[in-house]
């Protein structure tokens, strides 16, 4: 596993989960919560002009290293356009210690994030947002409303070449109108792990 701690053995995943329907309208939830370069962050410090895109991913899911260089790419596009980034990593790091605080800064670097990549330890956050999987993309307007819960292109565990950015037309489309697609396709990936009890 590129980047991450060599002693540290990736745990097969579980089937994969699928995220429900957009939720047009849902008003996105407040939070603050550590990032890897030092600070911590609430939404008012993540949001966008245009709007705001929260990503819930962990380190070792392949469904997130299949997308990861694509994220980078369409953080970078949507954030010239007024949209804000920021991922969050829910995963319980007792079950799945390479999904631990130390970790995710070391996969941040790796990766080349320039958002923020949120460490969400009592999971609060993902229930809040009702998080399913690893990615999970929540695409907010400028006035905090979901409008894409869609998924970031036609990859899986591995990229798919030349697929259709369905995350970076929807955000765009966000961006212009405030207003996503009426037709959304659900992201995949891992289950968000839970911690116990």
């Amino acid at each position: 596993m590129a980047g991450l701690d060599p002693a540290i053995k990736p745990r097969d995943t579980a089937m994969a989960s699928t995220p429900p329907i957009c939720d047009f309208g849902w008003k996105a939830r407040d939070f603050r919560l550590p990032a890897t370069d030092g600070k911590s962050y609430g939404l008012a410090d993540l949001r966008g002009p245009k709007g705001t895109l929260i990503v819930f991913i962990c380190n070792h899911c392949p469904y997130v290293k299949a997308i990861t260089g694509l994220l980078v790419r369409d953080a970078a596009d949507l954030a010239k356009s007024g949209i804000g980034v920021a991922a969050i990593c829910a995963n319980d790091a007792v079950s799945h210690p390479e999904d631990s605080f130390a970790n995710m800064k070391i996969f941040a670097k790796a990766s080349g994030f320039a958002f923020p990549y949120l460490h969400d330890e009592s999971q609060e956050v993902a229930k809040a947002y009702g998080a399913i999987c690893t990615p999970d993309f929540f695409g907010f307007n400028a006035k905090d409303e979901l409008q894409y819960r869609g998924r970031l292109d036609a990859s899986r565990t591995s990229p798919v070449a030349g697929a259709r950015r369905d995350l970076y037309e929807a955000m765009m489309e966000v961006a212009r109108t405030g207003k996503g697609p009426k037709e959304q396709i659900s992201s995949m990936g891992c289950s968000i792990k839970w911690k116990a009890g």
